[in-house]
C-alpha cells in the first residue's frame, strides 16, 4: 500500500506539511458547542431555540388554565432567562446567549415578526368598524386620547429624569411625547380578538363595539408608530414630511392597484372558492416582503409595510383564513416565541432599583390602565350601554399585550427609551394583559349575560328578575287530553349536530314534523282555505360545534361565524329537513373550547327556550369532527370517556328537558354490505344479445319507513318524559308505540346474573325511583284514559307487576323491537332516572339503558331527563340536585 504525503515549501525553499483543514468532528475533536463560531452559528441558534421555547411552554401550561394569553407566558420566559433570573447564574448568559450570537437570534426573530405583522393586518377586518362606526369611532377616539393626553403629562417628567441614559440618542422632547403617547393609547387588536372568542363575547354588544374600536385603534396607532420612526430616522422635519407622503402614497398604490391585480390573480387561480395555491402563496409572501422592504428603505420600519400589505388581502371566501392557517404554525411556534423572548432578554428588573423609578412604574400603570379604562367606559355609556358593558368594554381595551411589546422594541432598538424605560413599560404591559380576562368574566359573566339580554327583549322585571310574560312551556297544548299534569307537547329542540351521525339524527327529528296536506286548487272547493287549521309546527335549532384552537386562524374564523352559519353544507343539509317534514328548522355555527360543549349548549337552550335539548350520541365516540372511522371505534362508541363526560355535563348542567339519541340501525346504519343495500337478479339475455349471457340487474330495496316505539315504565318524573315524547312522536301515523308499567313490589332486588357482570358494580343493586308510586298509577291510568282517539288504534297500554323489573323489561324489549328488520328502526324511549341505590354509582345514561344497550337488540334508544321544578327542593327525577342550581339575579 503506497501513502501520500502532501507538503509545502516556505520561501526559504524548506518543505513543511501542508496546513489542515478546519477539524469537522464536532465534539468528536474536543469542540465546545456552546462556544459561539461565527462560521457555524447554527449550532448556537439550536441551543438558544430549544432553551426558549421549552422556558416558554413550561410557563404557558400553568398561565393557560387560567386563561391568559400565550405572549405573557413568553415574556416572562425572556424575563426569567434573561440578566434578572438566570443571567444572574455565573456562565449562563456567555455560552447560551453570548453578546454576539444576538443578532443573528434578532433576525430570525425580526422576519417572525415582520410575518405576524401581516397577519394582523389580516385579521383587522374593517367591515367591523364600517357597520359600527358611529359607536366604534366615539369609544375609539376616547380610548386613545385620554391615555394619550395623561400621557403627555408623564413623558415630561421621563424625558427630563431618563432622557440622557446610556442606549439613547438626544431627540427632540416632541418626538419623545408621541412615542410615549403611542405606548400608553395602544390596544392589543390580537390578543382581544383571542380573550373576545374564549370568553364567547364575539356576537354580544360588547365584543362588537371593542372589535370595531379596536380596528380603529389598532391602524391609528401603528400609523402614529410609522410617524414617529420617521421623525427619528429623518434628518430633518422636511424629510420626515417627504417620508410620510411617501408612506401615504405607497398605501394608496397597494389598495387601488396592486390589491385589484392581486384580487385578479385570486380568481383565474380560484383560490378564493378552493383556498390559495402553491404559487399564490408565494405571491403573497412576495407581497409582503417587497412591501416591507420598500418601508423599510423609506425610512419607515419594515412591520409597517408587512401590515399595510395585509390589510389588502381580502377576506372573501375565507382566504385570509387559510393563509392565516398556512403561515402562523412556524410563526407562532419558532420566531414569534423568539422575538418576545429577546424583549424579556432585553428587559433588566434589576434597574428598577430605586424609589423614583418605581414611584413612575406605579404611575405609568395607573395611568395607562385608569385613562383607557374610564375613557372608554365612559363614552360606551353616553351610547346607550349600561355600565357593566361599558366597564367590560374599558378593561378589554385596556389590554396592552404583544402589540405594546412591539412598540416598545421599536422604540428601545431607535434608542429613544433607554432600557430603565423599556423595563418599566414592559413590567406595565405584563399587569395590564395579566389583568384582561380575569376583570372582564367578573365585570361581564355568563349570567349577567343572559339577565340583560332578556330585560332588553322585555321578558323579566330588572329589580326580581320575575318573567313579565308568562313562560310558554305551561301552555296546555298537547295530544293527550285535558290533563296531562302541568305538561305539554314539545315545540321546540335544540341538537347540536355532528357529522358522522348526520343521516340518523335527522332521520329521528324527521319523526316530530307533520305530513304534507294534500291540497285543492280554490276553484274546485271554495272551502278548502276556510276549513283549513294551521298546523302546529316544530321548531328544530341545529348548533354546529366547530372547536376553539389556540390557532390564529381559529380566532379568526371565530369572528365570521354569521358568515359560516348562512354557507355551511351540513346546516344547508339540515335546513333541507324543515322544508320536508313540517318543520321551522334555523341553524348557526359557534366556536368554543372543546370543554365549553355543554356550557354553550345548555346555554343556547335556555336563551332559544327550548323544550327538549336532544343529544346524538357520536357513532365513534369521539368529539373530533373528523375521527378516524374504524370498526372497533364504532363497537367501543359508549365507552368513549370523553363524550360520556360531556353528555354527563349536560344533564347535570341543563334545567329543561334533555334526551340523548344513541343510534343502533335507525333509518340504516353507519356500517353496510353492499347485499343489504340491493338484490341482483340474473336472467338470461334477449334478443340482440349472445344466447346464454347472463345479465346483472340492481333492483333498489323496498322502502318501509314505519317504526315501532317500546316504552318501559319504571315511575318518576323522567320516565312520565318518556311517555309523553313517545306519546308525541305517535302522532306520526308510521308510529306504533307499546307502553308498559311496570309496578314493583316489596325489596326488589336485581342480582348479577341478571345484568350481566359489565352492566353492574360488585353489591347489591336496588331500583329507585323518584315519585311517589300512587302517583305513577295515576299518571299511567290518566295517560291511557285520555289518550286522543286518533292515537288508540297504534298505541298499546299494559300494566305488570314485576320483582324483577329491568330483567322484564330486556325480555320485553326483545319481543317488542327489532323484530321487523325491513323497516326505518325501531326505538326504545325511557327515562334517566333508574339509579343504582345501594352502590351509590351514578351513570351517564342509567343502569337500565346500559344494560339495554349491552343486549343484542335491534333498536336505537332515547333516554329521557325531565325538567328541573325549580320550585321543588330536594330531588328531581334523575337525582340531581337543583336547589343549588338557580344563582339568583344580581342587580346591575
Amino acid at each position: 500500500m503506497e501513502f501520500i504525503h502532501i507538503f509545502s515549501r516556505d520561501d526559504n525553499g524548506t518543505t513543511q506539511p501542508a496546513p489542515k483543514a478546519t477539524g469537522q468532528g464536532g465534539i468528536l475533536e474536543g469542540q465546545d458547542p456552546s462556544v459561539y463560531d461565527p462560521k457555524n452559528p447554527i449550532i448556537m441558534f439550536i441551543i438558544q431555540a430549544c432553551v426558549i421555547l421549552c422556558v416558554c411552554r413550561a410557563l404557558h401550561f400553568p398561565l393557560g388554565y387560567l386563561k391568559e394569553p400565550r405572549v405573557v407566558g413568553e415574556v416572562l420566559g425572556g424575563i426569567l432567562l434573561g440578566p434578572s433570573v438566570f443571567g444572574r447564574i455565573p456562565g449562563f448568559t456567555q455560552h447560551i446567549f453570548p453578546p454576539e450570537s444576538i443578532p443573528n437570534l434578532n433576525n430570525v426573530a425580526n422576519l417572525g415578526l415582520i410575518l405576524f405583522l401581516f397577519i394582523i393586518g389580516l385579521e383587522v377586518d374593517l367591515r367591523y368598524f364600517f357597520s359600527n362606526w358611529k359607536v366604534a369611532l366615539s369609544v375609539g377616539a376616547a380610548g386613545m386620547s385620554f391615555p394619550f393626553a395623561l400621557g403627555i403629562g408623564v413623558s415630561h417628567g421621563l424625558y427630563n429624569q431618563f432622557g440622557n441614559e446610556p442606549g439613547t440618542v438626544p431627540i427632540a422632547y416632541g418626538t419623545y411625547l408621541l412615542f410615549i403617547g403611542i405606548a400608553m393609547s395602544i390596544t392589543a387588536f390580537p390578543v382581544l380578538c383571542r380573550i373576545l372568542t374564549e370568553l364567547k363575547l364575539l356576537q354580544t354588544p360588547v365584543g362588537i363595539i371593542t372589535l370595531a374600536s379596536g380596528v380603529g385603534d389598532d391602524v391609528v396607532g401603528w400609523v402614529l408608530l410609522a410617524l414617529c420612526v420617521a421623525l427619528v430616522n429623518a434628518g430633518s422635519g422636511l424629510t420626515a414630511l417627504y417620508i410620510i407622503l411617501v408612506t401615504i402614497g405607497f398605501g394608496l398604490f397597494l389598495t387601488f392597484g396592486i390589491r385589484p391585480l392581486f384580487m385578479r390573480a385570486l380568481e383565474r387561480t380560484h383560490s378564493l372558492q378552493d383556498g390559495p395555491t402553491q404559487g399564490i402563496m408565494v405571491l403573497t409572501i412576495l407581497l409582503c416582503l417587497g412591501s416591507a422592504f420598500f418601508t423599510g428603505a423609506i425610512g419607515v420600519h419594515p412591520i409597517f409595510g408587512a401590515f399595510l400589505a395585509g390589510l389588502i388581502m381580502p377576506h372573501e371566501g375565507g382566504f385570509a383564513i387559510k393563509v392565516t392557517e398556512k403561515i402562523e404554525d412556524l410563526m407562532m411556534t419558532l420566531f414569534l416565541p423568539l422575538y418576545f423572548t429577546l424583549s424579556g432578554l432585553n428587559t433588566n428588573l434589576g434597574l428598577l432599583n430605586n424609589g423614583i423609578t418605581w414611584a413612575y412604574l406605579i404611575a405609568v400603570t395607573i395611568i395607562a390602565f385608569s385613562s383607557k379604562f374610564l375613557g372608554v367606559a365612559v363614552a360606551a355609556r353616553l351610547n346607550g350601554l349600561v355600565w357593566r358593558e361599558s366597564f367590560s368594554i374599558g378593561a378589554l381595551m385596556s389590554c396592552k399585550g404583544l402589540v405594546e411589546l412591539i412598540v416598545l422594541n421599536i422604540g428601545l432598538q431607535a434608542k429613544i427609551i433607554s432600557t430603565r424605560v423599556f423595563t418599566m413599560f414592559v413590567v406595565m404591559a405584563l399587569i395590564t394583559t395579566f389583568a384582561t380576562t380575569p376583570l372582564t368574566s367578573l365585570l361581564y359573566p355568563p349570567w349577567y349575560q343572559r339577565k340583560l339580554e332578556a330585560w332588553k327583549r322585555g321578558e323579566i322585571d330588572w329589580d326580581t328578575g320575575a318573567p313579565i310574560r308568562p313562560d310558554r312551556g305551561n301552555s296546555e297544548d298537547g295530544l293527550i287530553g285535558p290533563e296531562k299534569e302541568g305538561s305539554s307537547d314539545i315545540q321546540s329542540l335544540l341538537i347540536p349536530l355532528h357529522l358522522d351521525n348526520m343521516p340518523n339524527t335527522l332521520a329521528f327529528v324527521s319523526l316530530f314534523g307533520g305530513r304534507s296536506v294534500e291540497k285543492l286548487h280554490p276553484r274546485h272547493d271554495l272551502t278548502a282555505v276556510e276549513d283549513e287549521k294551521p298546523r302546529t309546527v316544530v321548531q328544530v335549532h341545529g348548533m354546529r360545534l366547530v372547536q376553539l384552537t389556540a390557532r390564529l386562524g381559529s380566532v379568526m374564523t371565530s369572528s365570521e361565524t354569521e358568515a359560516l352559519s348562512a354557507f355551511d353544507p351540513v346546516l344547508n343539509a339540515f335546513r333541507v329537513l324543515g322544508q320536508l317534514y313540517n318543520l321551522a328548522v334555523s341553524g348557526e355555527v359557534d366556536i368554543v373550547p372543546e370543554d365549553s360543549y355543554a356550557e354553550s349548549l345548555t346555554t343556547k337552550a335556555t336563551e332559544e327556550a327550548s323544550d327538549l335539548l336532544l343529544i346524538p350520541w357520536t357513532e365513534t365516540g369521539s368529539m373530533s369532527e373528523a375521527p378516524l372511522v374504524s370498526k372497533n371505534t364504532i363497537e367501543r362508541k359508549l365507552r368513549s370517556e370523553a363524550y360520556s363526560a360531556f353528555v354527563n355535563e349536560t344533564f347535570n348542567t341543563h334545567r329543561g328537558a334533555t334526551a340523548v339519541f344513541v343510534n343502533k340501525g335507525f333509518s340504516g346504519t353507519l356500517e353496510q354490505s353492499p347485499a343489504a343495500l340491493s338484490r341482483r337478479i340474473l336472467f338470461k339475455s334477449g334478443r340482440g344479445q349472445e344466447r346464454g349471457a347472463i345479465t346483472e340487474m340492481t333492483e333498489l330495496p323496498s322502502v318501509d319507513r314505519s317504526h315501532h316505539i317500546f316504552v318501559p315504565f319504571f315511575g318518576g318524573a323522567d320516565a312520565q318524559a318518556a311517555v309523553r315524547l313517545a306519546l308525541q312522536l305517535a302522532a306520526n301515523p308510521e308510529i306504533t308505540v307499546t307502553l308498559i308499567h311496570y309496578q314493583m313490589r316489596g325489596e326488589d332486588q336485581i342480582t348479577e346474573e341478571s345484568l350481566g357482570s359489565k352492566s353492574v358494580p360488585d353489591g347489591k343493586i336496588k331500583v329507585e325511583t323518584a315519585g311517589e308510586e300512587g302517583d305513577d298509577d295515576t299518571f299511567f291510568v290518566t295517560i291511557q284514559r285520555n289518550l286522543v282517539e286518533s292515537l288508540r288504534p297504534r298505541v298499546s297500554f299494559r300494566t305488570t307487576i314485576s320483582y324483577d323489573p329491568v330483567q322484564d323489561a330486556i325480555t320485553d324489549a326483545q319481543n317488542e323491537v327489532g323484530r321487523d328488520r325491513r323497516n326505518g328502526g325501531d326505538l326504545i324511549i325511557l327515562g334517566r332516572n333508574i339509579r343504582m341505590a345501594d352502590s351509590g354509582a351514578s351513570r351517564c345514561l342509567g343502569l337500565v339503558a346500559d344494560v339495554l344497550l349491552e343486549k343484542d337488540i335491534s333498536a336505537s334508544v332515547v333516554v329521557m331527563q325531565a325538567r328541573a321544578n325549580p320550585l321543588r327542593r330536594g330531588h328531581s327525577g334523575n337525582g340531581t340536585r337543583f336547589a343549588e342550581a338557580l344563582p339568583p339575579f344580581e342587580s346591575a
